[in-house]
């Protein structure tokens, strides 16, 4: 059985331990939320006051070549490639995830109309990602052509829903709800057995799961910087293009920024060569800029450091939980298998809502989704195995008090 004696020698005994120092970590806090939004790095302040006070302040105009605001697109795909096994040059990071997503889907659907016109059915997850499903629904509804949305579910396996009939392939790598992580491996040689080409959304995956886009012989990815890579709330999502896909099209967002020679100011669209074609509009520096500083933490990891701590903060967790809350009506959604898990938790408990509310009064801070869903963030940069011991016994405690049961924990805020 676990002690909390145990959990301190293993934080001592941590490979990834010293990376807790990057982090601004409120006292009297225990953050289980990273795989929603992830803490604030400390370099960020200072390259905050770097761009507004120095690069916009004193540069203006300048900083877009002096201080390389124009390149910063590019330059931080590289270094975020290197956290989901993309090449140079084959990552930008820009606008949200749904845009992304919309641009990916966009040159999928595009290259399938010139090779297999008779294709015209999209294939996802019904607990997929709310914004994938719209943004899937959304250029239907645009295209107007006869394209369908085939969703999996427990009546309509991924097997049974790839056929000769489905254009291309949209799931998240790790389901937000769940935790259930997908092999990208098999699932895109699944894919591609049947002519259909995949696009992974990797947002609950990049920065604390493996990822592998070349192996894997993925077609599309994007995803968001603002969760395991602590980019900020809302910080810029990115892209990724198989090479072989790159520059056999253009997206539909054709923006200045995406044109061969932008300041040519010409009237005919031109794309630029390579996953610059993939940007739009005049990116946000100030956020862009912070993103870096999260990315700089991610890289001085070893990702398989991280995946095994992940995995043993799950394990420990989920053990915790049934050994301490066996009284109560908690039920883990999350696989146990760690081939088909991600880096959160998820249990479902009839008052989750109340529950979490109380949980974070209380300084343990994860969030809720529906239906029922108490969702903790396992995120191994600044994470450890004595923080998990102490929010269980919190839990423990707000639901052996039955605190959560007071009128103000069942009012919703905008958010949740």
């Amino acid at each position: 059985m676990p002690t909390r004696q145990a959990c301190l020698q293993a934080d001592q005994k941590d490979p990834l331990a010293s990376l807790k120092a990057h982090f601004e970590l409120p006292a009297g806090v225990l953050y289980m939320d990273g795989n929603s939004l992830g803490v604030l790095p400390k370099a960020a302040a200072e390259r905050s006051a770097q761009v507004i006070q120095k690069e916009w302040g004193q540069g203006l105009i300048r900083s877009w070549n002096d201080a390389g605001w124009f390149d910063l697109p590019s330059r931080l795909g590289d270094k975020l490639g290197q956290l989901i096994g993309a090449g140079a040059g084959q990552v930008v990071v820009t606008d949200t995830t749904s845009l992304n997503l919309f641009k990916s889907l966009a040159a999928a659907l595009r290259i399938q109309q010139r090779a297999a016109p008779q294709r015209k059915v999209i294939v996802s997850e019904r607990d997929n990602f709310p914004t994938d499903l719209y943004m899937i629904q959304g250029m239907i509804d645009l295209l107007q052509q006869g394209y369908e949305m085939r969703l999996v579910d427990e009546d309509l396996s991924l097997e049974q829903a790839l056929d000769d009939t489905v254009a291309v392939l949209l799931l998240s790598h790790v389901n937000y709800r769940t935790g259930y992580l997908y092999d990208m491996d098999r699932v895109t040689a699944q894919a591609h057995a049947q002519g259909v080409l995949t696009i992974w959304d990797l947002a609950h995956s990049a920065g604390a799961v493996p990822v592998d886009l070349t192996r894997s012989n993925a077609d599309f990815a994007v995803g968001c910087t603002y969760k395991y890579l602590n980019g900020g709330p809302g910080a810029p999502a990115y892209i990724w293009v198989a090479p072989r896909h790159t520059d056999s099209f253009w997206q539909p967002l054709s923006g200045w920024w995406g044109h061969q020679r932008p300041f040519d100011m010409a009237v005919a669209y031109e794309p630029a060569g390579g996953i610059r074609r993939y940007l739009c509009g005049t990116q946000p520096m100030v956020s862009l800029s912070l993103v870096e500083c999260g990315l700089d933490i991610s890289l001085q990891a070893n990702m398989k450091d991280v995946r095994q701590k992940s995995l043993a903060l799950g394990d420990l967790f989920i053990e915790l939980v049934e050994q301490r809350c066996t009284d109560h009506p908690l039920t883990l959604i999350t696989p146990r298998e760690h081939a088909q898990r991600g880096s959160h938790i998820s249990i479902r408990h009839p008052n989750g809502y109340a529950v979490m509310q109380a949980l974070i009064a209380r300084g343990v801070i994860g969030d809720y989704r529906e239906p029922e869903v108490l969702r903790f963030g396992l995120t191994p940069l600044y994470l450890g195995y004595t923080d998990v011991w102490d929010a269980v016994e919190i839990l423990k405690e707000v639901l052996d008090s039955k605190v959560w049961q007071q009128p103000e924990f069942s009012r919703r805020g905008a958010v949740t």
